[in-house]
């Protein structure tokens, strides 16, 4: 017996628009987050303590992989609903 592919029924206009602002701006909260540890992270290495800057780099890791799965996940959103 061979599986019947799953229609996905598209999302309503509205909330489409408003799932996709929340990712963006949930995006955008964490880019201006691991924006300021890197200053910090670069302040650290301007004055001497690369080692301590680096540390505090490190820091961005988690952020940056958030960012990455909003981004993923707006865009098959995105994707899915134009199908």
């Amino acid at each position: 017996m061979v599986p019947r592919k799953r229609e996905v029924a598209p999302i309503d206009p509205a909330t489409l628009e408003i799932t996709l602002k929340v990712h963006l701006k949930e995006m955008r909260e964490r880019l201006d987050h691991a924006a300021s540890i890197a200053r910090a992270a670069q302040t650290c290495a301007d004055t001497g303590n690369v080692e301590k800057g680096v540390e505090i780099a490190l820091d961005v890791k988690p952020l940056i992989y958030e960012v990455n799965t909003f981004l993923n996940a707006a865009s098959l959103i995105n994707r899915v609903n134009k199908t």
